[in-house]
Formats: structure tokens, C-alpha cells, sequence
């Protein structure tokens, strides 16, 4: 199993901070990532109330909130009490 930039790759599960990443295996998260990188995104604030809480973050911009992992990465951030502060400018991947 490797580790990498909080990342879980296991033989048949890719995981970000213990929640699953819709992908299989490391190439096809490398895929996903470079993908999303290269894909249009939004500008967004953190809105009050959902300060450092990805998931409710997720819920309000995508209506899941299965996404957590996906601003946190798309926004190169590890830890959400470190970060995601009211009026942070954050980055979201247009899906």
C-alpha cells in the first residue's frame, strides 16, 4: 500500500483522508487528477457557517457531500481546521 500526499492506494481502492475516491487503482487517479486539473472551474468563497467543513462545502456547491475530498485536493489543502476559512477563495472543479 502506498501513501502519497494523503492518499491511500490500495490493490483495488483509492482513498483521500479514509473516504473513497471513484477511481481503481493509481493510474487511473493519476487520470482523474490530471483531468480535473486541466478541466474549467469556478471561483468560490467559503460561505459563513461552513467554515472548515469540506463535506458541507461539497453539499452546498455540488449537493453531495461525497466531494470533500475533491475541493480539499483540488485545492492542495490537508487539513480543513488549517483551513477553509469564512471568505477563503477556494477553487471548484466544474464536474
Amino acid at each position: 500500500m502506498i501513501y502519497k500526499n494523503h492518499y491511500t492506494i490500495g490493490t483495488d481502492t483509492v482513498t483521500h483522508l479514509g473516504k473513497a475516491i471513484p477511481v481503481a487503482n493509481s493510474n487511473q487517479l493519476s487520470d482523474y487528477i490530471n483531468n480535473l486539473q486541466n478541466s474549467e472551474f469556478q471561483v468560490a468563497y467559503v460561505p459563513a457557517g461552513m467554515e472548515h467543513r469540506p463535506d458541507l462545502i461539497s453539499f452546498y456547491f455540488y449537493g453531495t457531500v461525497t466531494k470533500d475530498w475533491l475541493i480539499m485536493m483540488y485545492n492542495n489543502l490537508s487539513d480543513p481546521f488549517q483551513s477553509l476559512n469564512v471568505g477563503d477563495r477556494i477553487l471548484l472543479p466544474i464536474l
